[in-house]
């Protein structure tokens, strides 16, 4: 049995000085021998061998490594923790800061060595992601340290790569429009492509689990952390969608290439709080969960989904305690496993939000998460609270040791399944011929041209001609890239209308420009011949409405771009040329330019309805409008 006796935490510095594994450079992924020497005990009991395609993991052998495992590697195995740093031993002074203060380590090697973690989380924040040599030099530095541990194990190296609004692995990487744009699109083979490079692309990197597809359906357009991240507000729809993604991510040929991770269950779509900074309740009831929200999850389910997350959200109609989902033995243990048959690894949202941390202390959750049914315990505030609160709770009997041994089970099958015990490096090469790559690059492109949506078109205004309209003022919003694209929108977007052939200038005006921001676009109108404006997110007191009744009154011809929501069109109804991008991403500013230079016909229709500005409870366009230089 296992040493269940201390709370100590074994190897507190062997890690910190396995050399440059995880330096920046080009260095050579070991050879499997090597591989094989580092993990001599734990290859030698799983024995899955060197097959092309790796068989379903043994529970015999894996339960066998299991109760090897002394208690705080137990504990360790089911946490995935954040970490700063470029490197895996040597990240900037700055990081190895930033470690010691929020974790009590230096290096993610450290970390690795101290909590005997199971996962790790890789952020642009956190300075993880700086190109893909370096997350490649990154992911083995980890796997090095990890399995030059005794009894040690592969880690499993995760992120948000939704692609649209949130991604964390920029250019060069490819960059596919968000879910909503492929809503629009309507093509499950794309979802399915897009699933299949990009999972192709992670799994060069050494990052094996991703956290998407979004199955969350979005009925409320005034949701503030899901809306574009969603696939739309039709249940089935998004059902195949998901599906689709998470079949491109988990089944290119005939192995894992990444997990995919179906979110936010039990369905985070009808919510006005975000639960970064809150505690939304959704107030469905169980009718209205099982035909709105449910269908996605089935659907990831049926797809063979390797992990699902948690919400942290009240849904009172599945269970009335008042514990956000992620707390819920009802919803994890009794809908989700029991109900749904759900027997993959169950991974909470981020327990540094605030909806998990309203009702119980950052020493329950983690807790009380396990009693629930999880078995990743992703980022939490404290990792010392949380770790020590896992082992005490064991050690005084309020959880058992077989109950750990459940989800360390379900998260070495998984690893099995992904075959980091036999291949928990990556090359360079690998990077160079899989990442970025032209063929990838060109697909997104024209995934994206499927996408954008032409919502109005009086006139018709769109197409412009470079002979009537050859100069070009584009306008609007510059939010921050999302992820990692080259930006800013203004700036991308003219870029895109130059190489086609007209001659664009930018102007920033921001998300709410000032009334000398907007005299300053409105003089510069005066030099073109039509204006291109970016909106994000307008509301009925937004200045950008002000900017864009301003420029009509010149009488040069706008077009207007939502280059987030599409619902900016309800507040805008004089503008006669509206378009949807659902995002700022290059990607699709791209795409949504050859739209208005008439390189391309719109084809995206609407995956949300869009109601009216001055009565919500009525449609001004339904779910499947979209307008095309055929039917102008």
């Amino acid at each position: 049995m296992p040493d269940t006796s201390t709370g100590s935490r074994e190897g507190t510095g062997s890690a910190g000085s396995t050399g440059s594994a995880g330096s920046t450079g080009n260095t050579a992924a070991p050879s499997r021998r090597t591989v094989l020497a580092a993990t001599a005990g734990v290859t030698t009991a799983l024995a899955l061998g060197g097959q092309a395609h790796a068989a379903a993991p043994d529970d015999r052998k894996l339960r066998a490594l299991i109760a090897r495992m002394t208690l705080p590697e137990k504990v360790g195995q089911l946490f995935v923790m954040r970490v700063y740093g470029h490197s895996a031993t040597a990240p900037d002074q700055a990081d190895i800061d930033a470690n010691l203060k929020e974790i009590g380590v230096r290096t993610a090697a450290e970390l690795v060595a101290e909590y005997r973690v199971g996962g790790i989380i890789y952020f642009t924040w956190a300075h993880n992601t700086r190109d893909p040599h370096q997350i490649a030099d990154l992911s083995n530095g980890i796997q090095r340290a990890s399995l030059s541990l005794p009894r040690g194990l592969p880690v499993l190296v995760s992120t948000d790569q939704e692609h649209g609004i949130v991604c964390r692995v920029g250019e060069p990487a490819t960059l596919f429009p968000g879910a909503m744009a492929i809503g629009a699109g309507g093509s499950r083979a794309d979802a399915r492509t897009l699933g299949r490079i990009a999972g192709q692309e992670l799994k060069a990197l050494g990052i094996r689990q991703n956290y998407s597809p979004v199955a969350d359906v979005n009925v409320n357009p005034a949701n503030p952390v899901i809306g574009v991240r969603s696939f739309g507000a039709d249940p089935d729809a998004v059902a195949g969608m998901v599906a689709a993604e998470v079949s491109g991510y988990q089944r290119s040929r005939g192995d894992r290439q990444v997990a995919a991770t179906a979110k936010h269950f039990p369905g985070h779509g009808d919510t006005a709080v975000d639960s970064h900074y809150g505690f939304p309740v959704i107030t469905h009831t169980r009718e209205q969960w099982e035909t709105l929200d449910a269908p996605p999850f089935r659907a990831a389910v049926r797809a063979g989904i390797d992990s699902i997350m948690t919400a942290h959200i009240m849904v009172p109609a599945l269970d009335d305690s008042g514990d956000p989902a992620t707390l819920s033995r009802p919803i994890l243990t009794g809908i989700l496993r029991e109900e749904l048959g759900y027997d993959g690894v169950v991974v909470t949202d981020s327990l540094g939000m605030e909806g998990v941390r309203t009702k119980y202390g950052d020493d329950r959750v983690p807790v009380l998460a396990l009693k629930a049914g999880v078995d990743q315990l992703l980022n939490p505030p404290s990792l010392d609270i949380a770790w020590n609160a896992v082992l005490k709770a064991v050690q005084n009997g309020e959880l058992t040791e077989a109950r750990l041994d459940e989800s360390i089970l379900r998260i070495l099958r998984l690893k099995a399944k992904l075959r980091l015990f036999d291949e928990p490096y990556v090359s360079q090469g690998g990077v160079d011929r899989n990442v970025g790559t032209p063929s990838h690059l060109r697909a997104a492109d024209r995934i994206a041209e499927r996408t954008t949506t032409l919502l109005v078109n009086d006139g018709p205004l769109l197409p412009l001609s470079r002979r009537t309209h050859p100069k070009l003022l584009v306008v609007g919003a510059d939010p921050a890239s999302p992820s990692g694209t080259t930006g800013p929108p203004t700036g991308v977007l003219a870029t895109a209308l130059t190489e086609l052939g007209f001659t664009a200038s930018a102007l920033s005006t921001g998300t709410a420009p000032s009334a000398t921001t907007i005299a300053r676009a409105v003089a510069a109108a005066a030099e073109a011949d039509a204006v291109v404006v970016g909106t994000y997110n307008v509301t009925a007191r937004s200045t950008q409405k002000a900017l864009v009744q301003q420029l009509l009154a010149t009488g040069k011809p706008v077009v207007a771009v939502a280059i987030r929501n599409p619902y900016d069109v309800a507040h805008l109804p004089d503008v006669r040329a509206y378009l949807a991008a659902y995002s700022w991403t290059d990607v699709e500013l791209r795409a949504a330019a050859r739209v208005i230079a008439g390189r391309v016909s719109p084809r995206g229709t609407l995956p949300v309805p869009v109601q009216r500005a001055d009565d919500p409870t009525r449609v001004l366009y339904p779910v499947g409008h979209g307008l095309s230089y055929g039917n102008r």
